[in-house]
């Protein structure tokens, strides 16, 4: 999880505590799979992409060009990466730890 974090940190994004703090950006939280990493918006930018119906930038819209960026730099860093089953968030999978004389080694 501290190597997800990491990598968004060096990339420039803004991480927020893993408690849900009211506060929007992403969080890294660990997960059984791996770690977790959602994007809420904040009330303002929910509020204002209601208001304005019909244009392309909605929160949803808003949601999946995050989601977009930041998958797009695990992969390219090596993670795999996965979405989760409601689409509100990526899991990047723990790597896989092979046994010596595995394959892979």
């Amino acid at each position: 999880m501290s190597q997800v974090s990491s990598c968004l940190v060096q990339a420039g994004f803004q991480l927020q505590g893993d408690a849900d703090s009211g506060i929007p950006g992403l969080r890294v939280t660990e997960v059984s799979a791996g770690a977790l990493v959602s994007w809420p918006a904040s009330d303002g930018f929910t509020a204002l992409a209601r208001d304005q119906a019909g244009r392309a930038a909605s929160n949803d819209s808003m949601r999946v060009i995050v989601q977009t960026a930041v998958a797009g730099l695990l992969i390219q860093l090596g993670h795999t990466v996965t979405e989760t089953h409601d689409g509100c968030g990526l899991v990047v999978l723990a790597e896989a730890v092979l046994p010596r004389g595995g394959k892979g080694s």
